[in-house]
């Protein structure tokens, strides 16, 4: 019942990374299932995304229960640290996008690094071992 509610809780923010998982299966992506988030890597998602700007550029990212990355070698790197993130989606919701936005401003207004000193990506780090 618990795992049932953290993925209506965090269905919204599914719902965003779904569309985004299509555009890339459209781009040649590959999915997946894991540890009951869909993965979606490769393709040319890679050079999409490195194609964007410095501020939005990602090896992966989580956006509820999918995760998307460049590619299913980043993804075997990094799919701890970006589950640890699919438990906070089930902790916060869709909340957790403009709660991340504001923890990396509040970072930048203390003059730190906004990814690095993020508490969510601090907690990821840390449950994740890295």
């Amino acid at each position: 019942m618990k795992r049932a509610l953290g993925y209506l809780w965090a269905a919204p923010a599914s719902a965003i990374g779904f569309v985004f998982a299509l555009l890339a299966l459209v781009c040649g992506a590959r999915w997946r299932v894991t540890r009951g988030a869909l993965e979606c890597a490769g393709g040319e998602l890679g050079q999409i995304v490195n194609a964007l700007p410095r501020p939005f550029a990602f090896v992966a990212i989580t956006l509820g229960h999918v995760i998307l990355g460049v590619s299913a070698e980043v993804l075997d790197e990094m799919r701890d640290h970006e589950h640890v993130h699919v438990r906070q989606y089930e902790r916060w919701g869709v909340a957790l996008l403009p709660a991340y936005a504001l923890a990396s401003l509040w970072q930048i207004a203390r003059g730190r690094a906004p990814y690095t000193h993020n508490r969510f990506e601090r907690e990821a780090r840390e449950r994740s071992g890295g």
